[in-house]
């Protein structure tokens, strides 16, 4: 559960953070007044661009599969946020494929190696 674990941090920072389920009433009003939005719902395209408040910075952390029959797989995958749109009005906006998932795969891996590491000097 990514959300959860930047909400604690970012508490940890003195910010004030929402939750929102993704089923949640009037998101957009909620996520429309919000200087950082972190999208983790699980749903392709879940926010779109008139959701974004002018300026935002939007980490967008979804990965989900959409039929798309040009593509030889069938499908394509795509975040939780309407990247054409969100990008027209965000101030800063991780791209989709590439923007969290690298920085993900380099802490992993920093983290397995940092284990053992600790296993090693044992």
């Amino acid at each position: 559960m990514v959300e959860l674990s930047v909400a604690l941090l970012l508490l940890k920072a003195d910010a004030t953070v929402t939750i929102i389920h993704s089923h949640a009433h009037d998101s957009k009003s909620i996520i429309r007044e919000a200087d950082i939005v972190i999208a983790a719902a699980g749903q392709a395209k879940m926010i779109e661009g008139d959701w974004i408040k002018s300026g935002a910075a939007v980490i967008d952390v979804g990965t989900n599969a959409i039929d798309d029959p040009s593509r030889i797989s069938g499908y394509r995958v795509v975040g939780d946020v309407d990247f054409e749109e969100a990008s027209k009005v965000a101030g800063w906006l991780t791209p989709f494929p590439g923007g969290v998932g690298p920085m993900t795969v380099a802490m992993l891996i920093k983290n397995t190696l940092d284990g053992v590491k600790r296993k090693i000097t044992q």
